[in-house]
């Protein structure tokens, strides 16, 4: 049957749930969740307080759904991880595919996951250790084990009957694989060609070959790009004999993906790989070292501020605008700088156009600088009726902009080279950079100008 398949639940069917819940109605709720697609269940879970998660689980009778359990929030199942035995456990990872058994392995305590993986079937036991002992950033960790593969000289026919004989097959496939006496994978043969092709035809002679495949620690990242180059819908997995172990699909790459995206963009921010259903402890630990940093670099530009107190003293509306300028210069920075790191994480940045595309940022840095001098300095010409606040902020605009621009792709790709995560550091040094240039260059040359 058919999932229904709902895109928002409004309050009042979540209260339903709730007082279900506290009724002890596991049939309606059983009910409910069967008619629904496993996405729709996991998202009434998630809207669920932790008391009513807690006490859904602990209900008689309900069962949770393997694919229900997928589809929830990391913390979620870590959570519910803890309220379900052994028994419940194995029964969901027993029911799933190698990649999403993976996953929620990764979130059990070490002492818990000795106890489940020695209680599984050792064919699945060892196939699950042995993508455990790749590292958590590999394609090994997201490819599935199940996957179709025949012999390189099998007919058409031979390859139906094995087909619907075979109870041991992924449910769904789009591709199957032929690979040759030593298991490696020679090319693919998607389904529909089988079934349109006569029984009497080798499957080698109808077959694509195989012009991408992934070794088995190779960095996901590097497999998100990957699929994206070569439109893949999926890719075989090979190990360091070239022998095939495992296929990753493109719905796997799509999270994988939608995951890198995410943890990019709040790495920008300085909060880490923070989830919305975190503590308030666990949200404020993860986001102290970077605003402690943020202090630290506001005192910096303080302290720039300071070695020209006798200039803002002798015109006080240099303290106005002095601002101004950082602030333009720290948004400009911050363009670029998100530009840059979506470049060095589609590898679209490169050695060889390096220099180029420094070149771009130092002339958008002129052009802009240029822009939004003479527009500030109409303003402060109008507002301040002195011409030489205009030139001063006229000219500390078109420095600092072009600083800014350099600065925002030169920044994380030096911290690139020195191995460390750009999205995770960037933002601070880049905002730095250009509110110490600046006040210096606002405040340094209103000192040339009062006392030059």
């Amino acid at each position: 049957m058919d999932k229904k398949v709902n895109f928002e639940f409004n309050k009042e069917y979540i209260r339903v749930i709730e007082e279900k819940i506290k009724k002890n109605d596991v049939n309606f709720i059983i009910n409910s969740f069967r008619e629904m697609h496993p996405a729709d269940s996991a998202d009434i879970i998630e809207h669920l307080s932790q008391d009513d998660r807690e006490n859904l689980i602990k209900l008689n009778d309900f069962k949770l759904d393997p694919e229900l359990f997928v589809e929830l929030n990391e913390n979620i199942q870590s959570e519910i991880i803890k309220l379900l035995s052994t028994a419940s456990i194995i029964f969901i990872l027993k029911n799933l595919e190698s990649d999403d058994a993976i996953k929620i392995l990764e979130n059990i305590e070490e002492k818990s996951k000795n106890e489940i993986l020695s209680s599984l079937p050792p064919k699945d036991r060892f196939a699950l250790l042995e993508s455990l002992s790749y590292p958590e950033d590999s394609a090994a960790r997201i490819m599935q084990r199940e996957f179709t593969a025949i012999p390189s000289n099998w007919s058409v026919g031979q390859t139906i009957d094995y087909l619907r004989e075979n109870k041991d097959l992924p449910e769904q496939f789009s591709e199957i694989y032929i690979i040759d006496n030593e298991f490696k994978p020679l090319g693919t043969v998607s389904s529909s060609k089988v079934l349109r092709t006569p029984r009497e035809s080798k499957m080698v002679e109808i077959m694509l070959e195989s012009q991408v495949t992934i070794p088995v620690d190779m960095d996901r990242e590097e497999v998100g790009r990957l699929f994206e180059n070569y439109n893949l819908n999926s890719a075989a997995v090979i190990d360091k004999t070239k022998k095939l172990v495992g296929m990753i699909t493109s719905d796997d790459v799509l999270t994988v993906l939608k995951e890198e995206a995410e943890e990019d963009t709040l790495r920008l921010a300085g909060v880490g790989d923070e989830e919305i259903t975190d503590s308030v402890i666990k949200k404020t630990q993860r986001r102290f070292n970077w605003l402690l940093l943020n202090l630290f670099t506001a005192f910096l530009a303080t302290w720039v501020i300071s070695k020209f107190g006798a200039t803002i003293e002798q015109m006080v509306a240099l303290a106005f605008l002095m601002p101004i300028v950082a602030s333009m210069g720290g948004n400009a920075g911050m363009q670029t700088l998100a530009v840059t790191i979506r470049g060095i994480a589609t590898n679209d940045l490169t050695n060889s156009n390096f220099l180029k595309i420094v070149l771009k940022e130092f002339n958008i840095g002129v052009l802009n600088g240029v822009i939004f001098a003479i527009i500030s300095a109409l303003i402060v010409q109008l507002w301040f009726k002195d011409y030489i606040l205009s030139i001063i902020i006229s000219i500390s605009m078109i420095l600092n902009m072009i600083v800014a621009g350099l600065f925002g792709i030169l920044i994380p790709v030096t911290l690139k080279k020195l191995k460390i995560d750009p999205a995770i550091a960037s933002s601070v040094f880049v905002t730095t950079v250009t509110d110490v240039i600046g006040f210096l260059s606002f405040l340094g040359i209103g000192a040339y100008f009062f006392y030059g």
